[in-house]
């Protein structure tokens, strides 16, 4: 791979600790201003929400303008609004931080982009598996790490210290980072044509809409079950934050392992498509089983084997997009499904905490159970779509 790959996926790595640093965190913290566990999910929506809107404007215009100053803009968007949340003095500006992220948060389909226009076809699964490992892998090892350290200071320090990492990114990417894309959209006739109405048009895309529609569903499973993970692993197994975060880290690492050595091994032995369902399947049986024993071996063996085939499912979605995206509206594609991706954050966190009772702790294992069934019907409905989303040549 070339030197403009390894320069993103470090600032890719970067910018995922900036946001996993949070994840074990942000519950507890929303807490901390009071706030309900209803409330606490609506700190997850409104960010997920203005991601939705901001993401597909964000790689629209990067096809436009270039990869580099959107990716600017984005990250220093993450700077501001976690050095924001880091010193809230009350919910009202915690909330206004989270929508100031979240409106500027494209980051990752920029990225992807960067990808795009580098690599090869028969590259971008590897490549697209590289990212995965050291955002959703890595990032999660050494994020969770750092998330540890700030539970023993401070939760605000947790936001702090992803400030201070995005700023990291930020010049690295000024410095370092060149100019990738070769071919611009035309400019349309149009000026406030900034891409949103892709969220709509993008859904009738040949071999492309069928793929978002996937990924939103799966995206909105999978959100149902992180946001009732926490409290069931806290209240019902009666485990503490810290080893909760321990366990996220044990995740992260099966993540790069299987990103990194597993995906070349099976894309040389199976199809794109083949691998991407048997994730999904494994995934829906894995958040079905998660509550069957409240016991914590039984919990963590399970969540060791659903780490292994969830770190799958994300790249070779990534990687379909690509394939059958056109180079010139590659940011544009890779954005519409970030977009949709996020959106289902919002979702996820609101149905998951509208049938939980913080009274009876037992309610915090249905979200996992609802997110098992469902995943399970996006699995059934991947398979009976599959040839209007396979490429020609996988």
């Amino acid at each position: 791979m070339s030197r403009t790959v390894w320069i993103t996926l470090y600032i890719a790595f970067a910018n995922s600790l900036s946001f996993t640093i949070l994840i074990p965190i942000l519950y507890l913290y929303g807490r901390e201003f009071g706030l309900t566990d209803f409330q606490t999910s609506l700190l997850f929506a409104i960010y997920a929400g203005a991601q939705f809107f901001a993401t597909p404007v964000l790689g629209r215009l990067s096809d436009r303008f270039g990869r580099k100053p959107l990716l600017i803009i984005s990250l220093a968007g993450t700077v501001i609004a976690n050095l924001l949340a880091g010193t809230a003095g009350n919910a009202g500006i915690l909330f206004f931080a989270r929508f100031l992220d979240g409106i500027t948060g494209g980051n990752v389909s920029v990225a992807q982009a960067i990808i795009s226009d580098t690599c090869p076809p028969e590259q971008r699964a590897k490549a697209f598996g590289m990212f995965g490992a050291v955002t959703f892998g890595l990032g999660f090892v050494v994020g969770s790490a750092l998330s540890l350290w700030a539970q023993q200071v401070s939760l605000a320090a947790g936001f702090l210290a992803s400030s201070a990492i995005a700023l990291v990114a930020l010049i690295m990417t000024v410095i370092a980072l060149p100019e990738t894309l070769k071919t611009k959209i035309a400019k349309p006739q149009n000026p406030f044509d900034i891409g949103l109405s892709s969220l709509i048009t993008g859904l009738v895309m040949p071999k492309l809409g069928i793929l978002f529609v996937i990924n939103f569903l799966i995206g909105t499973t999978f959100t149902i079950f992180t946001f009732g993970f926490q409290p069931y692993y806290i209240h019902v197994l009666g485990q503490n934050n810290q080893s909760l975060t321990l366990l996220f880290m044990a995740l992260g690492l099966i993540a790069v392992a299987v990103q990194i050595n597993g995906i070349p091994w099976l894309v040389k032995r199976f199809s794109l498509v083949k691998i991407m369902l048997t994730g999904i399947l494994a995934r829906s049986l894995a958040f079905f089983w998660m509550p069957i024993f409240p016991n914590i071996i039984y919990f963590v063996c399970v969540g060791l084997v659903f780490g292994v085939f969830n770190a799958v499912v994300q790249p070779m979605i990534t990687t379909l997009i690509s394939l059958n995206a056109k180079p010139e509206v590659q940011g544009t594609a890779l954005g519409i499904n970030a977009s949709y991706l996020n959106v289902s954050n919002a979702f996820g966190p609101v149905i998951a905490g509208s049938i939980v009772n913080q009274a009876y702790p037992v309610t915090y294992g249905y979200p996992l159970y609802l997110a098992g069934v469902l995943t399970f019907a996006v699995f059934l409905f991947a398979i009976a779509n599959r040839q209007k989303y396979t490429p020609s040549k996988t």
